[in-house]
């Protein structure tokens, strides 16, 4: 019984004991860290620091990656324009050529070349003894009239196809290139000129005048000056 009356006495004493001295009683699981005197910052976390600078320092990129971002988007648009342009000038640069190529094909290349049959002055207009020029540079031909009649040379040279020259002082055909030389009626006599000059077909038109016809031509090695359309005998 005495046991149990102490036991009793004990509890109603642990009972009085005022709440602050329980609040001083250290805790199970340590002491408790001291309040912080007053106008004395409490120590920070570690990490607080960074966590709580982080946010402000994000907005602070952030905005600047937004304002490079705006002042790079006009540079991206010319950019974007000047390669739109360059493309529509290769475009029509490409346009262009192929309208030309059509062109081209509907309408191709044609090399004029003169009649092959020309006329010359009446047989009255060339005297005997004489070689005429006026043809040469239109026609490349000679009208000569000599003791045999008039007939039209080929004014070109049997080596390499050069254009003699008439000498009229010297009575001769001379070729600037490798100085081959014909007498007035065509025939070669010096230089490398294998054979003489070539004859046209001439005759005399129905008005008179004189026909020559370069479709046809007349070789004296093959015997064909004597063909009555190689002169005009008068």
């Amino acid at each position: 019984m005495a046991d149990e009356k102490k036991t009793e006495g004990e509890i109603k004493s642990s009972a009085s004991i005022p709440a602050e001295e329980k609040g001083s009683a250290p805790e199970a699981g340590g002491a408790k860290p001291p309040a912080a005197a007053k106008g004395v910052a409490a120590p920070k976390k570690p990490g607080e620091g960074l966590l709580g600078g982080a946010p402000k320092r994000g907005m602070e990129e952030e905005g600047e990656a937004g304002g490079a971002q705006e002042a790079a988007e006009p540079i991206s648009r010319r950019r974007f324009l000047s390669w739109l342009t360059l493309g529509w000038v290769a475009f029509a640069g490409a346009l262009g050529a192929f309208a030309t190529g059509m062109l081209r094909f509907m309408f191709p290349n044609v090399l004029f070349e003169p009649p092959m049959t020309f006329k010359a002055e009446p047989p009255s207009q060339y005297p005997v003894d004489t070689v005429n020029t006026d043809l040469t540079n239109k026609y490349k031909v000679w009208i000569v009239h000599n003791e045999d009649g008039i007939f039209a040379l080929r004014a070109v040279c049997t080596h390499l196809g050069c254009t003699p020259r008439w000498l009229e002082s010297e009575g001769k055909f001379k070729c600037p290139c490798h100085g081959s030389g014909f007498y007035m009626n065509g025939i070669n006599f010096e230089g490398p000129a294998p054979r003489p000059l070539e004859r046209y077909r001439i005759s005399v038109g129905e008005d008179g005048r004189i026909l020559v016809d370069m479709s046809r031509r007349y070789a004296f090695e093959k015997g064909e000056w004597v063909d009555p359309n190689s002169i005009i005998k008068l």
